[in-house]
């Protein structure tokens, strides 16, 4: 047998090590112009921090707005076929306040995150729903709450999301809770609207007080659809949820896990289009369901010939009608 202290084998030199070092020019006539991509053979280095520009002012917030409005395009973009959406919107974002939502695997943390996007979204939201109606509800201990009442002020909801910051998340989630109560505030919603709910669960469990399927066929009844996106893994129920309020649409595009911070408010961001409206089938249930015209009208403006005595004033003047 060969002794292996004979063996020597010298250490790979700097030519072998820069043998398996590619370096790629950026295109001349692009934005790419003296940026260099290095790879060294399976991962690659992209200098990103070279894509940011000072403005001005000394601040980078010139490159954030393009970023911003970047990913506005691409959304709106994404899908330009011509199909008919619902404009009056009644949606209800169930936020996760659980002890979960403490972890750190998305910066800073799921809580301080989810609460960001939200005010983001409440922005967007009503930017392109402007007739629309929001709320937002929690799950606690084991407990509803409710952070924001149904309304179309984004003020007030954002307000709301930003008291939360002063607090802790804590306890399990209770989905079946929060759902029963999300359907409450949408019992009332016109049927030329739509009822949605959205669902950020970064639990793995639910700590429910009866059967939760009972609680997913009154929204099924209620014809409420419902989208969920994950902080942790895929949830057996939360699948069955999507499956059963969304029975036209396929389920990956209402139940979805972030894979990162950038993929996590991408999905979010993706709930403020409006959604399609499906076709109805001919049953009993549906037709009931169906929507009807809603009359609308703006008013006249109509002068009197004759003066009035004004109350405030006690002096003659002209009055206008402005007929309902």
């Amino acid at each position: 047998m060969v002794d292996s202290d004979d063996e020597y084998a010298p250490d790979a030199s700097d030519d072998d090590v820069d043998a398996h070092r590619v370096s790629k020019r950026g295109n001349s006539n692009g934005k790419g112009v003296g940026k260099d991509i290095i790879t060294d053979g399976f991962n690659e280095v992209r200098r990103t921090w070279e894509d940011v520009e000072e403005g001005e002012d000394g601040t980078i917030t010139k490159t954030i707005d393009s970023l911003l409005q970047q990913g506005k395009r691409k959304r709106t973009l994404k899908d330009t076929t011509p199909l008919q959406r619902g404009i009056i919107r009644h949606l209800i974002v169930i936020i996760d306040l659980s002890a979960a939502m403490t972890e750190k695997d998305l910066r800073p943390t799921r809580y301080l995150l989810t609460i960001r996007y939200c005010e983001e979204f409440v922005i967007e939201f009503f930017e392109q729903n402007p007739i629309s109606q929001l709320g937002i509800l929690g799950m606690q201990d084991g407990l509803a709450v409710r952070v924001s009442d149904m309304s179309g002020n984004p003020s007030d909801h954002i307000s709301n999301l930003q008291a939360l910051r002063k607090e802790e998340p804590k306890g399990q989630p209770s989905l079946q809770n929060a759902l029963d109560m999300a359907r409450a505030a949408l019992f009332h919603a016109p049927s030329h609207g739509t009822r949605e709910i959205l669902l950020l669960f970064g639990s793995l469990l639910s700590s429910d007080p009866g059967d939760i399927h009972t609680t997913i066929a009154s929204l099924v009844a209620s014809h409420i659809n419902t989208t969920v996106i994950g902080l942790s893994a895929q949830v057996a129920i939360c699948l069955t949820l999507v499956k059963r309020t969304n029975p036209h649409s396929n389920p990956q595009k209402h139940y979805n896990v972030a894979l990162d911070e950038v993929n996590y408010r991408e999905l979010i961001m993706r709930l403020a289009t409006p959604p399609e409206a499906h076709t109805q089938q001919a049953t009993a249930v549906e037709d009931s369901n169906a929507s009807s015209l809603l009359m609308m009208g703006f008013p006249s403006r109509v002068t009197d010939p004759k003066p009035s005595l004004c109350a405030c004033h006690s002096q003659l003047e002209d009055r206008v009608l402005v007929p309902c």
